[in-house]
C-alpha cells in the first residue's frame, strides 16, 4: 500500500494561485490525480497524470487554470493551480494506483478507480 501526504492547502483570493503537493512512500505508482470534495457532495476528479511521458488528463472546470504533473526525483504529485475561483474551494486529495497506459489512467478521471488515498488538504478560494 502506498502513503500519500498532501501539503500545500491554503486560503487565497479569487485570480491568485496556489501550488498543491503530494508525496508518496511505499511504492512508486505511475497514475496518480487529484480529486477534491466539498461537504454534501459527490468527489470529483480534478486531474490524473500518468508518469510515462507525464501525460495529463483534466477535468473541463480546470482545464488551462490547473496543471499537475509528476516530480520523479521527489516521488511527487503536484498540481499548480491559477486564476483560482471561488468554485474552486474544496477539499483536495491525491490518490495513486498503477494504469497500463496513458489512457487507462485517464479513464480513472471520472472512475475515480484507485486504491491508495491521501487524508486531503483545504483549498479555499474567495472573493
Amino acid at each position: 500500500q502506498v502513503q500519500l501526504v498532501e501539503s500545500g492547502g491554503g486560503s487565497v483570493q479569487v485570480g491568485n494561485s496556489l501550488s498543491l503537493s503530494c508525496r508518496a512512500s511505499g511504492g512508486n505508482p505511475n497514475c496518480r490525480g487529484w480529486f477534491r470534495q466539498v461537504p454534501g457532495k459527490e468527489r470529483e476528479g480534478v486531474a490524473v497524470t500518468f508518469n510515462r511521458g507525464g501525460i495529463a488528463y483534466y477535468d473541463a472546470s480546470v482545464r488551462g487554470r490547473f496543471t499537475s504533473y509528476i516530480y520523479a526525483a521527489e516521488n511527487a504529485l503536484y498540481l499548480q493551480m491559477d486564476n483560482l475561483q471561488s468554485e474552486d474551494t474544496a477539499r483536495y486529495y491525491c490518490a495513486a494506483g498503477y494504469a497500463s497506459s496513458a489512457a487507462d489512467c485517464g479513464t480513472k478521471l471520472p472512475a475515480r478507480d484507485f486504491p491508495d488515498w491521501g487524508q486531503g488538504t483545504q483549498v479555499t478560494v474567495s472573493s
